[in-house]
């Protein structure tokens, strides 16, 4: 119901939208732009500054609603904002994943990804040996993965190409992890 209330009043004010994305609801004009993004009952406005004073002055009139100034956080990405541009980061998120797997006091190193060979006994990615201790239940390796790859989706592309080959060891030895 608020969806279609707010869409009607949107639509009647020139805003457009589309199917593909029926929650940003888009208004240019000779003095500039605004882009509303609408989460619920949350809203989210950039564009010229003309054009939001405007947006927002028309949506308070109509609706009750409180400002809440720039956004800080919206869907689990922190926002910085300067006078320069917008910083978009993930930095609590990243925390709390290192913590849910008890990675939070570990030291940072900076390492780049293994290379496969062609040599079969040297590969990282080979089917485990009988004498080779396959990683237990105790760590949940798909979920750490599973969080991180949230992480790779949003801010951090840089991890998506190791994030995609560990999750072809779905039952990761002691060794790989670095546990032997």
């Amino acid at each position: 119901m608020w969806y279609n209330r707010l869409s009607e009043y949107l639509l009647s004010k020139d805003y457009v939208n589309n199917a593909i994305c029926p929650c940003v609801f888009i208004k240019k004009s000779s003095s500039g732009f605004v882009i509303i993004a609408v989460y619920v009952d949350d809203l989210n406005m950039i564009g010229t500054q003309k054009e939001i004073d405007d947006a927002r002055t028309h949506m308070k009139e109509e609706f009750e609603m409180k400002d809440l100034g720039k956004t800080k956080f919206c869907l689990g990405l922190q926002i910085e904002h300067f006078q320069d541009g917008i910083f978009v980061h993930q930095s609590n998120y990243t925390k709390r994943v290192l913590k849910r797997f008890y990675m939070d006091k570990a030291t940072p190193l900076s390492t780049p990804m293994v290379n496969r060979s062609l040599d079969v006994e040297k590969d990282p990615f080979r089917p485990c040996e009988d004498n080779e201790e396959v990683l237990g239940p105790e760590v949940p390796y798909m979920s750490a993965i599973g969080g991180l790859m949230y992480l790779a989706n949003c801010t951090r592309p840089d991890i998506a190409l190791l994030l995609i080959c560990l999750q072809d060891i779905v039952r990761p030895l002691r060794a790989d992890i670095g546990m032997e």
